[in-house]
């Protein structure tokens, strides 16, 4: 590579593996989404590593799992609960970017650090979501909003919304950025289609709630499975919903999804019609799903179902990637990639002891063989109580160590909506010694504190005689 690529990365705050329109499950319309897949790099198994938004980001920079430096949920933590911020000196690859020269700019939501913003960590400027409130305020005036998390319609112009003036931001810090004749990496990250979904009419129009299809995993028991999957549906007090009380919220969620492809196609055009695409990498992901109806469930909390921890990723780079590409690999979205991008701009991390993985190969497009044969996500509370799991996924298998209930296994070739645990059937003993001995080696490597504990780790490798 004789040049050092633009980076532009655009993140989506809960947004679901199977919700983009080139995913082809849900009838989700995402035009430009799929244009970028169509152009680029569909990575099929992505995975956020924990599913909670602070943490998630936090590990997106430093490349690092949150639990090796005790971040373990968002530091603004419901119920006083608070948890450490990432440390302020810890390494980033985007203070690795600035160091070697790039120019660093960030608009939308932050949620990584409760006092430094994004200029503590490399950027060099930011442009915060709330500014796209202010300018509404100013010109529109105030809305107040009173359906809660399920969600309603913004009244709001649609260029004063957060997703379009975002747009507008970024199109213009690329313009700035582009005449200064360096390379430059933005970072445009979206709050949607995070809950309350506040869609405008234009959007919401789109899907009519009746034609909503259920999800295949809806109608959950929740048999054999840890008893707070039961108390969640109590706790949000959803546990009398039909799909006919949950079929609006859907919509509108399908509906914010569609606002947000609205405002990326603005962007995209934008680099396209000013000749940046051929040396512009688009990197698209989120930071994790959302269960949004899914085993009856709401947001993201004490589950490690794919519906939150499997999102989608792409990546373009017209002088490099071939159109139409697919990797079936598992990648993390957030810990791969520090690795990635600094190995792309030749910057060295190898004291850095980062735990993703990079993929820049399959970015060059040339021959990629350092594929992982299993992926890992967390979780450890926060929204009703500290509630630890860990996940090893292969892509026959899911394991879930749940370290206060029971655990679960799922055969996701034969059952892929989660729904059978088979964890407690004889003819999987040998299977689940596997998979927890894996799992151990795996945070071991990562720097996980949770098998730091003795009493933990005995639970982990209960009765296998290691």
């Amino acid at each position: 590579m004789n040049k050092s690529p633009n980076i532009l990365i655009i993140i989506s705050d809960q947004l679901r593996h199977d919700c983009v329109g080139y995913a082809n499950r849900y009838p989700v319309k995402t035009p430009n989404i799929d244009k970028l897949a169509r152009e680029g790099l569909v990575f099929e198994h992505a995975y956020s590593p924990i599913p909670t938004c602070c943490p998630s980001r936090q590990s997106m920079l430093s490349g690092k799992r949150v639990e090796s430096f005790g971040a373990y949920w968002n530091y603004d933590g419901a119920g006083g609960m608070k948890s450490p911020a990432m440390p302020e000196d810890i390494f980033t690859w985007t203070q690795g970017l600035h160091d070697h020269g790039y120019k660093n700019g960030y608009i939308g939501k932050w949620h990584v650090h409760p006092d430094k913003d994004p200029t503590s960590f490399g950027f060099d400027e930011y442009i915060p979501d709330w500014g796209a409130d202010i300018a509404r305020n100013e010109t529109f005036g105030k809305v107040n909003y009173t359906n809660g998390w399920r969600g309603e319609i913004d009244p709001t112009p649609l260029q004063y919304t957060r997703t379009h003036w975002q747009a507008e931001q970024t199109i213009d810090m690329i313009e700035r950025y582009s005449k200064e004749h360096k390379p430059w990496h933005i970072r445009l990250d979206f709050n949607e289609p995070h809950l309350p979904c506040l869609p405008t009419k234009q959007f919401a129009d789109i899907y009519d709630p009746d034609s909503i299809p259920e999800w295949d995993n809806f109608n959950d028991s929740f048999e054999n499975k840890p008893y707070i999957q039961k108390q969640q549906v109590h706790s949000w007090k959803v546990d009398k919903f039909t799909w006919q009380d949950w079929k609006q919220t859907v919509a509108l969620y399908y509906s914010f999804i569609t606002q947000m492809d609205d405002a990326i196609g603005s962007v995209i055009n934008f680099i396209d019609n000013s000749g940046l695409d051929e040396e512009t990498l688009i990197i698209f992901t989120a930071d994790h799903g959302d269960m949004c109806g899914s085993h009856r469930m709401a947001d993201k909390h004490y589950v490690l179902y794919d519906d939150v921890v499997r999102v989608p990723m792409l990546a373009r780079w017209r002088s490099n990637i071939q159109p139409g590409t697919r990797h079936d690999g598992f990648v993390s979205a957030s810990l791969d990639l520090a690795p990635t991008i600094l190995e792309l701009t030749n910057i060295d991390f190898q004291d850095k002891d980062l735990c993703g993985k990079s993929f820049a190969p399959l970015l060059e497009g040339k021959a990629f063989n350092n594929t992982r044969d299993c992926i890992i996500s967390t979780f450890n509370g926060q929204q009703f109580g500290l509630y630890t799991m860990r996940m090893l996924r292969t892509k026959k298998w899911k394991y879930i160590w749940n370290t206060c209930d029971v655990d679960e296994l799922y055969d996701l070739e034969n059952d892929s909506t989660e729904l059978i645990n088979l964890s407690s059937r004889d003819e999987y003993k040998d299977l689940l010694r596997e998979l927890r001995i894996k799992l151990y080696w795996e945070l071991k490597s990562e720097g996980d504190t949770l098998i730091g504990s003795a009493w933990l780790k005995d639970q982990l490798l209960e009765n296998l005689k290691l």
